[in-house]
C-alpha cells in the first residue's frame, strides 16, 4: 500500500456476524464456511491476533462477537461475557507476538471492543470490565447495524462516562457526516465506515449544503461543481453535468471522481471538527452543520 501513516485492521468479528447463515460460535472461537467455495475455516482470538500481527498494522482490534439486533438480554449477556474472555486471550497473544524476534511491528497496539446490544445495563457493565484491562484504546461495537439513530446516540451516552478519559474512543462502522458530528459531541474520537466510498460509487455525494445524488435529472445541464465550497480535484475540474453523464454511460470514472470528492470532504470535516474543538466553538459548529449535512438536496 505504501501508506506511511497509521493503519487499523479489524479482527474479523463483524465479518463473522455478516456470515450468520454460515457460522457456528463456540467458546474456542468461530467455525464458518467460506462464502466462496464452502471451505471450513476456524477463527479464534489467537488466530485473529496472528493475522493482524502479520499485517503489521498500527492498531489491531480484539476478536469479539457482534450480536444481531434484536437479540435477547440473556443471549447478549452471555455474548458480552464471552467477548471479555476473548479479549483477555487477545491481549495475552498480542503480548506474546510483540516479544517475538520475527514480529514485523513489535509496537502494535490493541483496542478492546464494548458490546451489549441495545441494553444499557450490559453496555455499562461490559465497559467497566474491559476498562480494567488497560488496553491501548477502546471501541464501541455492535452499533449501526440497523437500530434507529437515536438508539445509537443513547448507547454512546450510556457508555462514554465509563470509557477511560486518557484513551482513544472509537465508534465502529459509523457513519454519515451528521453521525460523526453528533458522536464527537458525545465524546468519540475515531471512526471508520465504507460510506464515503461505497455511497460515492452509487452516486451519493456529501457536500457542505447536504447530500446530493449525482444522477438526478436536474443536473443534466448543470455546469457547477459537486460542491462550490470544496477544493478537491473533482470539484476543481468537473461539473455535475459531466459526472452525471459518466454515471449514465456506466463509466467507472464517475465512481472514482465521487470517491475522491467524498474522501476529501470527510477529511475536511474532521479537520474542521478538530479546529472547532481547539478553539472552543464546537457547539456552534454542531448547531450549524449537524442538521445541514443531513439535508437531502
Amino acid at each position: 500500500m505504501n501508506w506511511q501513516r497509521p493503519i487499523l485492521t479489524d479482527s474479523g468479528g463483524f465479518q463473522v456476524f455478516s456470515l450468520s447463515t454460515l457460522r457456528k460460535i463456540k467458546e474456542e472461537g468461530v467455525y464458518f464456511s467460506s462464502h466462496i467455495d464452502g471451505k471450513k475455516i476456524f477463527m479464534g482470538p489467537e488466530e485473529s491476533m496472528q493475522i493482524q500481527s502479520n499485517l503489521a498494522s498500527t492498531i489491531a482490534m480484539a476478536f469479539d462477537e457482534c450480536v444481531e439486533n434484536p437479540s435477547t438480554h440473556e443471549y447478549s449477556r452471555l455474548s458480552c461475557e464471552r467477548t471479555t474472555r476473548w479479549l483477555k486471550r487477545c491481549k495475552a497473544e498480542m503480548t506474546r507476538l510483540n516479544q517475538l524476534e520475527t514480529t514485523i511491528n513489535k509496537n502494535q497496539m490493541l483496542f478492546g471492543i464494548n458490546q451489549g446490544c441495545v441494553y444499557d445495563d450490559l453496555r455499562i457493565e461490559h465497559m467497566k470490565e474491559i476498562a480494567e484491562l488497560d488496553m491501548d484504546g477502546f471501541a464501541i461495537g455492535g452499533l449501526a447495524v440497523g437500530e434507529p439513530t437515536e438508539v445509537m446516540y443513547h448507547i454512546i451516552e450510556q457508555v462514554e462516562p465509563f470509557m477511560p478519559k486518557e484513551k482513544p474512543r472509537y465508534l465502529m462502522g459509523v457513519g454519515t457526516p451528521t453521525n460523526i458530528v453528533e458522536a464527537v459531541y458525545r465524546g468519540v474520537d475515531l471512526f471508520d465506515c465504507v460510506m464515503p466510498t461505497r455511497n460515492a460509487r452509487h452516486a451519493t455525494v456529501f457536500t457542505w449544503k447536504g447530500i446530493l445524488h449525482a444522477t438526478n435529472a436536474k443536473y443534466q445541464l448543470d455546469d457547477s461543481p459537486l460542491d462550490n465550497e470544496c477544493e478537491c480535484d473533482t470539484c476543481k475540474n468537473f461539473s455535475k453535468a459531466y459526472i452525471r453523464h459518466l454515471f449514465k454511460a456506466n463509466e467507472q470514472l464517475a465512481g472514482r471522481l465521487c470517491v475522491e470528492h467524498n474522501l476529501y470532504f470527510y477529511n475536511t470535516l474532521m479537520e474542521k471538527i478538530r479546529e472547532a474543538l481547539d478553539t472552543g466553538t464546537f457547539n456552534e459548529f454542531r448547531n450549524k452543520y449537524s442538521p445541514l449535512l443531513a439535508t437531502k438536496l
